[in-house]
């Protein structure tokens, strides 16, 4: 419990002593650097020390009537995952972004948000309540938004942090209301008292579907999935750390959590969502030249593949290809990075060209992840997402055919953003110029291109954590099919893989200096744009019914609450008053308009309407 109090408070104190040193970026970055290494040092010695039975600890903190918030922590093996997750990837981006934010003059800010949003993370991985975990839940969401907002100055960044946070509301507000409801039903909000109360004949459909809402915020799912692909408006390593990594993942992480909670009716929800996600992101994804918007849409198709896992009853598979996912995502995401900075933060994938040669070690490294993420055989990936897969075939084909095909169209855009950005010769000045980055940048590539290759094979995996996983695999392997499944699997999953990289490369063609698809079928292209028109729903929906609606209630506000309740006689005596004003104007219009209605009224009395 120690160990966990400490880990919780490093970055804490890191961010408390980088705003009393607010003038000084240099050693700000330092100190929040240091403070992710110390991170990653105790929490790899918790993990590797501990001996895997639960630690927990509470005390009170609020008295509410009958209810008692507390304030606890709790680690087990699921909470070791996401620590050993956060610890490790995000150390590695902390030293990636030295350099990267070196020339940045907010770049205290910067380091200061990292901080502030490493012991929120930390605080979501610690909760043993929903409570706690709801006030880290917002945490998190408010040093998304500072982080988002870096480049404040830029209208794309601050429309896209409002968007994030806005959006992120939306879930929270439902998810809210599940945790209110679920105090009433069960008495409390503890999670291994839940386990104890919870069961299938006191489950409620409507506390499962609201709890869920936060997790559709916060990994941006099906329909509050708009803000994650504008949020690439923030720096990079905030894309790799919150946007690929950690905070997305943090809503798998708590699906995973509260999975005694949800029904059978909610986690078909979860699977129809996951999978419609998974497979319209793939193809938002192929129409899209911002190198950081192709992997922000990768991720939301891979959170549609975790979603769905856990919707077909495998919480422990959604998270190993969490783990999985988080080291190549994160390792493609500074691998953009490290491309942008080398070519004067150009981010069009057809304003490039030739990277392989000029930035060997972001060029290979983007590889090891690319093909991690594409699922080929024995990298990271594939053992997580074909894992999946297997789960699909052996309990729902239609989920399978779905999955497959979403794995298709992953190796199809990824294989065009390789093609055209790292083959062929350069197409701008910038990519000419381009040259391999700075040791401090490259280091993380490499470390995370060993993992994205080695990081499926549990044997590497520390045994108190391999338990998450080993679970659901015992349960896919004792199933009588299950070597059928794993052939179809192997087969289908190999074929993803080889045909999408080959079509695209076929297509598009090495260092390709146009967009092929919206040249040969520009009508399929401008739709795959429109990204199915959800923004432009949600803007008319906004403008044309919610603020119009708004201005009645401010209006109903100001004559009734404030005007009649609030000030009562004086209120009417005010408007009395501002209307009898009216009566004095000295203007002979408005005394002819008043003498017409006068004329109306006495001749509607005189013909008895009124009276």
């Amino acid at each position: 419990m120690v160990n966990t109090l400490i880990l919780l408070s490093i970055p804490l104190v890191a961010a408390a002593l980088i705003t009393l040193l607010w003038r000084r970026g240099q050693l700000a970055s330092v100190i929040s650097a240091l403070a992710a290494l110390a991170i990653m040092a105790l929490a790899l010695f918790q993990i590797y020390d501990w001996d895997g039975q639960p630690i927990e600890g509470s005390m009170s903190w609020l008295h509410l009537g009958g209810l008692d918030i507390r304030m606890g922590l709790y680690f087990d093996n699921l909470a070791a995952t996401l620590l050993f997750v956060v610890a490790t990837v995000g150390f590695w981006i902390h030293l990636f972004s030295l350099d990267y934010m070196h020339k940045d003059v907010h770049k205290t800010r910067f380091f200061g948000g990292l901080s502030l949003f490493m012991f929120s993370m930390l605080g979501i991985v610690f909760a043993d309540n929903l409570i706690m975990l709801y006030l880290f839940w917002e945490l998190v969401s408010f040093s998304s938004y500072l982080l988002i907002a870096h480049y404040w100055k830029t209208p794309a960044a601050r429309e896209a942090s409002k968007k994030a946070f806005i959006v992120n509301r939306i879930g929270d507000f439902g998810f809210l209301i599940g945790i209110i409801w679920c105090y009433w039903h069960f008495g409390t909000v503890n999670f291994q008292e839940l386990k104890e109360v919870a069961n299938p004949a006191t489950l409620e459909l409507g506390i499962g579907l609201l709890l869920m809402c936060g997790f559709l915020g916060k990994s941006a799912q099906f329909p509050l999935h708009v803000w994650l692909p504008d949020a690439m408006a923030g720096p990079t390593p905030v894309s790799a750390l919150i946007h690929a990594a950690t905070m997305v993942a943090a809503g798998i992480y708590f699906l995973c959590r509260i999975y005694f909670l949800l029904p059978a009716e909610t986690l078909t929800v979860v699977l129809v969502l996951g999978i419609a996600m998974m497979v319209y992101a793939s193809f938002c994804a192929l129409s899209q030249r911002d190198i950081k918007r192709i992997l922000a849409y990768s991720t939301l198709a891979q959170l549609g593949c975790m979603a769905a896992a856990i919707g077909l009853g495998y919480p422990g598979l959604a998270l190993f290809h969490l783990s999985t996912h988080a080291f190549f995502k994160a390792l493609l995401f500074l691998g953009a990075g490290s491309v942008i900075h080398a070519c004067a933060h150009e981010q069009d994938i057809f304003k490039m060209g030739g990277l392989l040669k000029r930035m060997p070690v972001t060029g290979w490294t983007f590889i090891a992840g690319t093909i991690a993420l594409c699922g080929v055989n024995f990298t990271s990936g594939y053992f997580s997402k074909d894992s999946i897969l297997v789960a699909a075939f052996l309990s729902d084909k239609t989920a399978f055919s779905l999955l497959l095909f979403a794995s298709f169209l992953t190796a199809l855009y990824m294989g065009r953003l390789f093609w055209i950005a790292f083959l062929g010769k350069p197409k701008t000045a910038q990519a000419e110029q381009a040259r391999e980055t700075s040791v401090s940048m490259c280091a993380p590539l490499v470390v995370l291109a060993a993992l994205s290759l080695v990081g499926g094979l549990l044997t590497l995996w520390p045994p108190t954590l391999k338990t998450t996983f080993l679970t659901d695999l015992d349960i896919l392997h004792a199933n009588p099919d299950y070597e059928h499944a794993h052939t179809a699997v192997l087969i289908g999953g190999s074929l993803c893989w080889i045909l999408g990289l080959s079509i695209a490369g076929l297509f598009y063609r090495a260092g390709a200096t146009e967009d092929r698809l919206e040249k040969r079928a520009n009508r399929l292209y401008k739709f795959l744009q429109s990204r199915l028109y959800f923004d432009e729903v949600y803007n008319a929906y906004v403008t044309k019914v919610q603020d119009p609606f708004t201005r009645v209630l401010s209006f109903l506000d100001l004559v009734f609450i404030s005007g009649l309740l609030v000030r009562g006689t004086a209120g009417v005596t005010l408007l009395i008053g501002n209307l009898s004003r009216r009566l004095h104007t000295g203007s002979i219009q408005n005394y002819a308009y008043w003498f017409l209605g006068g004329l109306v009224l006495f001749w509607a009395i005189a013909v008895g309407w009124l009276f």
